[in-house]
């Protein structure tokens, strides 16, 4: 039997015991965003999943019903009476599977920021408070919920709300957050004594990383090899790199320009002065003895003519 059909069922019981001298007891669950009691507790929603089976095995038998999750004369010291370890089935053996710290239980998909509608089906319809409370940035869904998971100050408090369609409509803001947590809920109604517990599964955007920027290493350009200003070299001039990774200015010295063989031949005279003297003395003293002996030749010829 699903939720609806209970719905009508405890409505339909509750104008009948309206006549009676009997109080009628409130009840209800949140089913938006889906509670734990809404899935898998007996009229649930969705009591074929993994996790609502396991939390049936753990219970060692039977669910109580989705809308009957309360607790009498709390008088609003739940941190007294609801033990950690226990908030999501408020310490009631009915209840107890839904304490397992498993993150596959039915769960609603949020974002930080957003303005959270909720609906707390009211099988019974009563006045009183809701108390909205969410789970701290440390939360660890691998742990089962405690009080101080949830900090010390609800995220939104309500008060006689009014009754839409069946349903309690609540709205709470959510803050920034990641990865999974936890709704919690309370209502203390005003004219009974009975407090009303509930968890609800939420996911939020896991936070993506962000990617390293890549950055380029800076491109040194070589300035063109010096030439030498005379001269042919006496070889290729190798040019001096620098490594890319380094961006100091340039400190090396530059090659010295290549030496020129010639301009040494030309300078170094100590080796050849001597030799020349020898060599231009001697075409000196056969220069003048030639145009002696032809001078007297000459002389002697014009004698003869006289």
């Amino acid at each position: 039997m699903r939720i609806d059909h209970l719905a009508a069922g405890a409505l339909a019981v509750a104008a009948a015991t309206a006549l009676s001298p009997t109080a009628a007891h409130a009840h209800g669950a949140p089913t938006t965003p889906i509670s734990r009691t809404a899935a898998c507790a007996a009229g649930g929603e969705e009591t074929g999943s993994a996790a609502c089976k396991a939390a049936r095995k753990a219970n060692g038998g039977g669910f109580g019903t989705f809308d009957n999750l309360r607790i009498a004369n709390v008088g609003g010291k739940d941190r007294q009476v609801v033990p950690d370890g226990k908030l999501c089935s408020g310490g009631l053996a009915d209840f107890q599977g839904l304490d397992l710290a498993r993150d596959d239980f039915p769960a609603t998909k949020v974002t930080s920021g957003q303005t959270l509608k909720i609906n707390y089906r009211a099988t019974i319809p009563h006045a009183g408070e809701f108390r909205v409370f969410l789970t701290k940035p440390s939360y660890d869904p691998g742990q089962r919920l405690t009080w101080d998971d949830l900090g010390s100050k609800p995220l939104a408090t309500v008060t006689d709300p009014d009754l839409d369609d069946g349903a309690y409509r609540l709205e709470a803001t959510l803050p920034e957050r990641t990865g999974r947590h936890m709704l919690y809920i309370v209502w203390e109604t005003s004219k009974t004594p009975d407090t009303y517990y509930s968890c609800s599964d939420l996911v939020f955007p896991e936070k993506v990383a962000a990617q390293p920027s890549v950055t380029k290493a800076a491109k040194v350009t070589q300035p063109p090899s010096r030439k030498p200003t005379t001269g042919p070299t006496t070889g290729p001039t190798t040019p001096t790199t620098r490594p890319t990774a380094e961006a100091g200015p340039e400190t090396s010295e530059a090659p010295p320009a290549a030496l020129n063989p010639v301009s040494i031949q030309k300078n170094d005279t100590s080796k050849v002065t001597l030799g020349h003297w020898i060599v231009a003395g001697a075409l000196l003293v056969g220069f003048v003895t030639v145009a002696w002996a032809g001078t007297g030749a000459f002389l002697r010829r014009r004698r003869e003519n006289r």
